[in-house]
């Protein structure tokens, strides 16, 4: 198995654990998610598809363009979780920002209620676990896939040597 190959494999394997783990907190523990949790778990959706492509379209194209998106995605994510941390967790509501109309522009909230439906505001969704703010956790995720992409696309292109002709 490749470099790539793990790298795809381990980046979609914690994307979608990520949304396992979130929702295993919302239906078990009643950890409601605001807009911004619900966001990033379509950034973890997304960053899962983009491992997948990765992992499906072999080659130099492929590994550029599955790491390529991966890693914007991950930015986007660790964007996400910092705003909610540092703005979003601070505000009475979070009605009408940006991730409840974009969940809502895709119409997620109305075809996936149990996963991408905001139940909880902003400030009620603040939770620590184990004294980490829960976004935290997410945060850490987002690195990580965030280096293992770029780690991919610093990796020199290794190609079959070519056969000489004699």
């Amino acid at each position: 198995m490749s470099a790539a190959t793990r790298t795809f494999a381990a980046g979609a394997l914690l994307a979608t654990g990520a949304v396992a783990a979130a929702l295993v907190s919302q239906h078990v523990y009643d950890m409601q998610p605001c807009p911004w949790c619900v966001l990033q778990r379509l950034i973890f959706v997304a960053i899962a598809a983009a491992c997948g492509l990765g992992l499906l379209w072999r080659g130099a194209a492929g590994r550029l363009v599955a790491a390529t998106l991966a890693l914007a995605l991950a930015l986007s994510g660790v964007a996400a979780a910092l705003y909610q941390n540092r703005v979003a967790a601070k505000t009475e509501s979070c009605a009408f920002t940006f991730p409840e109309r974009f969940i809502a522009a895709l119409r997620l909230d109305a075809w996936l209620p149990d996963v991408f439906q905001a139940r909880a505001s902003c400030i009620d969704a603040a939770v620590d676990l184990w004294g980490v703010p829960y976004e935290f956790y997410s945060l850490a995720l987002y690195a990580a896939i965030a280096a293992g992409a770029l780690a991919l696309l610093r990796a020199p292109n290794r190609r079959a040597p070519a056969l000489s002709r004699t």
